[in-house]
């Protein structure tokens, strides 16, 4: 079975405020191809203009540190079928160490925080910055446990409020990469999924929608 864990991207959706919307556009339409064409074929090409944070994206340490990876240089191991462990933080708003288990449990995987924010999505309440984030003792419990990456399905992986960012700077300083804005993720089981969460590998780009999945 195959989950699918990202949002639809579609133009005009805000995904985080203050981040302009995507923009999609025909580039070439059929009309026009069809055109210079055989009889009865056509095709149609399109342009899109987006922030990197935009739908469900990964976060490359580039994000935060500039002398760390950036999409182009991501090692692949750290997003191509990688062992999954789900945290069930529902009902949290700030997710601990405590809430994260044993750490022995996490070590080397893709560590999917699951707090049912993503019900909001599409919705003002989905923006509100008292979504659930990690608190700063749970991002070295996972610092320390070597996970390969670490993704949420909330607004933003740490509290909006708090300027410190001590997800983003923590983790991306480990060369851990970001997932946020996840979703399906209760269909996902506690245990024996795989990640695949690829981003197009862009040279100086520090954050891209990606298409995550779990495979059972």
């Amino acid at each position: 079975m195959i989950i699918d864990l990202s949002h639809e991207i579609v133009a005009g959706m805000t995904t985080y405020p203050g981040v302009a919307a995507p923009q999609v556009r025909v580039a070439t339409s059929r009309s026009e191809s069809a055109a210079r064409l055989g009889s009865g074929v056509s095709f149609e090409i399109n342009t899109i203009t987006l922030a990197g944070n935009t739908g469900t994206y990964l976060d490359s340490p580039y994000h935060f540190h500039a002398d760390r990876a950036d999409l182009a240089r991501l090692p692949l191991e750290r997003l191509v079928n990688v062992p999954i462990v789900m945290v069930r933080a529902l009902g949290k708003r700030a997710v601990t160490a405590a809430d994260l288990g044993d750490p022995g449990r996490l070590w080397g995987s893709a560590v999917l925080v699951h707090t049912g924010w993503a019900r909001h999505w599409g919705t003002e309440r989905y923006l509100d910055f008292d979504c659930p984030h990690l608190a700063a003792d749970a991002v070295d419990v996972l610092v320390g446990a070597n996970v390969a990456v670490v993704g949420i399905d909330s607004l933003n992986i740490d509290d909006p409020a708090d300027a410190r960012r001590p997800a983003h700077h923590g983790l991306l300083g480990a060369d851990v990469p970001i997932i946020e804005h996840l979703t399906n993720l209760e269909a996902v089981p506690d245990t024996g999924a795989r990640l695949t969460a690829l981003p197009p590998p862009v040279r100086a780009m520090a954050s891209f929608p990606i298409r995550a999945v779990a495979v059972v």
